[in-house]
Parts: structure tokens; sequence; C-alpha cells
């Protein structure tokens, strides 16, 4: 748990990383976020020498990489509020997934909040007179790579690992034609950029290793409810610091998703509290 909602607070605060890559464009951001993730994660395994697999992760490294791609655009393209939507959404879809796929069982008020936050989201897509798309497809990529990754063979480090390998050559290779054409980013990059770029490697690889981690461990519906962290930190860095549009519809249908949040999580805790006060009582029996 404490993997999950730590990585969900590292998440939040990505937009405040790469707001000072601005001046590279989006899609070179992603690629050296790749590159260098690879090369942290090696870096990583090598030290825990830690080799002895092989599995096909090509459709998680691909919804990895355009979860990616459409975020660094859309935070740099002034549209953080929109990616927060977006993993507001993530969670539920979480869940619906963990039902209709894995069988996890959701008590009523558990369906109470998922159907109050459901009607937020209507709400938002309303307000916003468009198709959310950004929205959309970075809930349900993150979404996909939320399942994949819970019932996945391999473990946290090996599976990320394998999903950045995957994606190599193709990086590689872009970022040979770039060179070649001496238009790659990183070279013609102020000394802060170049810096920054090498350092997305571990801050894109650390939450996401706690993540894996956590989404082996504790139920999907339960992931997806600790995933609401993420968004509100993004929400508040969009609207305070970057003075992104906060129009009154929209605050209307955030407010619900967090009474959403507020029912799912007070359901959760009267639960766990209740499973405690009864393991603590002294059972008695006969011989």
């Amino acid at each position: 748990m404490l993997h999950a909602v730590a990585a969900s607070i590292l998440w939040g605060l990505f937009p405040l990383y790469f707001k000072l890559l601005k001046e590279i464009p989006s899609f070179d951001i992603v690629v050296h976020r790749l590159f260098w993730s690879c090369v942290f994660l090696v870096a990583v395994l090598a030290w825990r020498r830690q080799w002895g697999w092989v599995a096909g992760f090509l459709l998680s490294a691909l919804l990895l990489s355009g979860n990616w791609t459409l975020y660094v655009w859309a935070v740099n393209a002034g549209r953080i509020v929109d990616t927060s939507l977006g993993y507001f959404m993530s969670p539920l879809m979480s869940v619906f997934i963990g039902y209709l796929v894995l069988k996890e069982r959701m008590r009523p008020l558990q369906w109470v909040a998922v159907l109050l936050a459901l009607g937020a989201v209507l709400w938002l897509t309303v307000a916003n007179g468009s198709l959310p798309w950004i929205s959309l497809l970075i809930a349900l990529t993150f979404a996909f790579y939320g399942l994949l990754r819970k019932t996945a063979h391999l473990g946290a480090l090996e599976g990320l690992s394998l999903e950045t390998l995957l994606m190599l050559p193709l990086v590689l290779m872009v970022l040979g034609f770039d060179s070649l054409h001496d238009s790659n980013a990183f070279t013609h990059a102020s000394t802060t950029a170049k810096v920054l770029l090498a350092l997305s490697g571990p801050v894109t690889a650390v939450p996401l290793l706690l993540f894996a981690h956590g989404a082996r461990r504790i139920p999907l519906s339960m992931l997806g409810l600790m995933q609401y962290i993420s968004p509100t930190i993004q929400l508040l860095t969009g609207v305070l610091l970057y003075d992104e549009p906060f129009a009154g519809r929209r605050a209307i249908g955030f407010c619900v998703i967090w009474v959403a949040l507020a029912v799912y999580s007070a359901e959760g805790l009267w639960r766990f509290m209740r499973a405690r006060s009864d393991s603590a009582q002294p059972t008695t029996g006969g011989a």
C-alpha cells in the first residue's frame, strides 16, 4: 500500500519536472525518458544480478510509451488539468476492469462511490463542451497498463526493464536518425536540460517500480483508489502554479469525485477497523 501511495505522490509532482524541459520537443523528451530509463534499469539489474527472465511484454511497453507521450505533450501544452481528469478517470476504469476481468467483488458503498465518480466524470465531459480525448486516452492506457502489471508473472524490476528494453531498438533508431541530421535535442539543449533529460530515467522508473510492486499485492479496486492522489496533486499544480482555467462547472465535477473518494475511503477504513477489532477478540473453544 505504501509503495502505491508513494508512486502516486511522485506522479503528481511530475508536471513540475517536465515544465523545466519546455525547451525540448515532447516527442524527444519521451525518447530520452525511454533511453535513460533503460540505462537506469540495466544498471540496477546489473547491481542486483537479476538476469534470469524472459517474457513478452510488447503490449505493456506500447501502452506505457503511449501514455508517456500524451502526458508530456499535454503538460507542455498547458493541459495539466486535462491530464488530471484522465488520471481521475483511470481508477474508475481500474475498478471496473478488476470487477469484469479479475472478478474482484465490490461492496454496496464501493458501488455508490464508483457511480458518484462516474457521474462526475460525465458532468465534466459535458462541461468541457467536447470529447475530452486527452483524458480518455490517458485513462485507458494507464488502466490497462495497471491490469497487465498486476497479472504479470515477472517481478516489478524485471517487468519494467523488459518493457523499456523492447522499446530500446526504436529509441536508438530515432536518436541515431536525429544525430545524423543534427536534430538531436540532447546535443543542442542547455546544460540544465541535458542533466534533466538524463535524470528523467530514474525519475520515471522509480515511481513505476513502486507502482508495479504495490499492484501485485493489493486488490485492483484499492489500487484504483490510491491513484486519486496523483491527479489531485496535478490539478492543484495546474491551477495554482500555472494558472490553468478551472471554471465553476469543472470545480463542481471535481468536488463530486472527491466526495466519491471520501465515501470509498471511509468504507474501506471502517471495514479495516472492524476486521482488526474482530481479530483482536479472544476466541474460546473446547478440547
